[in-house]
């Protein structure tokens, strides 16, 4: 569900945290993220009105808007289809790069841990693997 808030729209979902900041900027800032995350033209519509991937774009710009140190990410391209999946995560990986995050990400796609710069693998809750990507 991505835990927008249903009486909000795109941009005040995501201008809620730089809000509650107290950020003077806050709508501006939310502006940029909705453009960012290609949702420009959807910024006045509802949870209701968005489809899934649109949602999950909104949840991302909220995600990244207060610019945390650290984003943890939780089988983010579960509940998508292979094309929608891609564009997510690369749009994941570019906010990432773009804001200095350290992004954790949880997933059972081999090929999305693959793109991460590090990579621990557990088995039962136990340290399996702990992989560096290549210099």
């Amino acid at each position: 569900s991505f835990h927008l808030v249903p009486s909000l729209n795109a941009l005040e979902n995501v201008m809620l945290p730089l809000e509650l900041a107290a950020r003077d900027d806050a709508r501006e800032a939310a502006m940029q993220l909705i453009r960012t995350v290609g949702l420009g033209e959807r910024w006045s519509h509802y949870p209701a009105q968005l489809s899934g991937g649109e949602k999950q774009r909104v949840a991302i710009a909220r995600a990244f808007a207060t610019q945390p140190a650290v984003l943890f990410a939780d089988e983010p391209t579960g509940n998508l289809d292979a094309k929608t999946g891609a564009t997510i995560m690369d749009l994941m990986f570019e906010l990432n790069r773009d804001s200095s995050t350290t992004l954790v990400l949880v997933t059972h796609d081999q090929a999305l841990a693959e793109r991460c710069d590090r990579v621990l693998s557990l088995d039962a809750g136990l340290l399996i693997s702990d992989s560096k990507a290549a210099a």
